[in-house]
């Protein structure tokens, strides 16, 4: 019988299972992208030197160049290890969350907002989790930043920070770029895949073609955030400005041209459409499989 404790209990059990399932496929999705992302690292330290220095492409690649290639991969290894914990946070948890609003909702929120409402949510879970792994990383990429050689001397320096200036610089940038970025991203993902979907290929092309495109628009409305995050972390010490100021001397820095916020934002293309693209395909795939 539909209401029996047995029915309830399995129906529950399925929910639990379903969710449990979503954050190992979100793991395994980013797990295996991590290899494209090791070999797109050059690219996105070629964007994050553009976005710090404000430099055209070519000057950012011969600086690059001129550290070598031992430093070409330093900072790596944050962005290796968030990429695989951020997957499995962000599909398990918008998959917790969907279910969760789902049966609450009640038709005050319509269904085809309810992905990106779970999405939004699980965004600010997920910058409250990563934004010190960012922050470590946007140090080790920095140039200037020579008196801190090493992860571990990076480490000991924040350490000796407060939170706020320390491992969680930028944190309202942060939550804001990856609340927005979630919710965009599962709310336009299923509406794109169906679309490219019906102009006749097959499920695994169209979800690439979903995760690329919708990442793609996702990353160039929110990538002056991106900007200004990479900016007010790259620094450890001096004056600590609030997140205003810190937009103040970014736009006067880019001489209030739209064109120079942007530097480096065709690039961040490539970098999405390799990354999530494939991201999406593996879930996507898992699961209908």
């Amino acid at each position: 019988m539909a209401g029996s404790p047995e029915h309830n209990q399995g129906k529950e059990s399925g929910h639990s299972s379903i969710r449990i399932q979503s954050y190992l496929r979100g793991g395994t999705s980013s797990l295996l992208s991590t290899l494209p992302t090791l070999v797109v690292f050059p690219v996105y330290k070629t964007i994050f030197r553009q976005q710090i220095h404000n430099t055209p492409v070519q000057q950012a690649v011969r600086q690059l160049c001129k550290e070598g290639p031992r430093k070409l991969y330093r900072g790596v290894a944050p962005p290796l290890l968030m990429r695989t914990l951020n997957g499995t946070l962000l599909f398990g948890l918008q998959d917790t969350l969907l279910h969760l609003l789902s049966p609450s909702s009640q038709n005050v929120i319509p269904d085809a907002a309810l992905p990106a409402l779970a999405g939004f949510g699980a965004g600010i879970v997920e910058a409250v989790v990563f934004t010190p792994f960012e922050r470590v990383q946007n140090v080790l990429q920095n140039g200037q930043n020579d008196h801190l050689p090493s992860l571990k001397s990076v480490l000991t320096k924040l350490k000796e920070q407060r939170m706020a200036s320390g491992f969680y610089r930028a944190f309202l940038p942060v939550t804001a770029r990856n609340a927005l970025g979630s919710a965009l991203y599962f709310g336009l993902k299923g509406p794109v895949c169906d679309i490219v979907a019906g102009q006749g290929l097959p499920p695994l092309a169209s979800s690439f073609l979903s995760g690329t495109l919708t990442s793609m628009a996702i990353s160039l409305a929110l990538y002056p955030l991106s900007v200004l995050v990479a900016n007010m972390q790259a620094q450890v010490g001096g004056e600590v400005k609030g997140m205003l100021a810190c937009w103040r001397v970014l736009w006067r820095s880019r001489h209030q041209g739209v064109v120079l916020l942007y530097r480096g934002g065709s690039l961040v293309i490539l970098r999405s459409c390799i990354t999530w693209g494939i991201t999406t395909a593996i879930y996507d795939r898992q699961e209908k499989g």
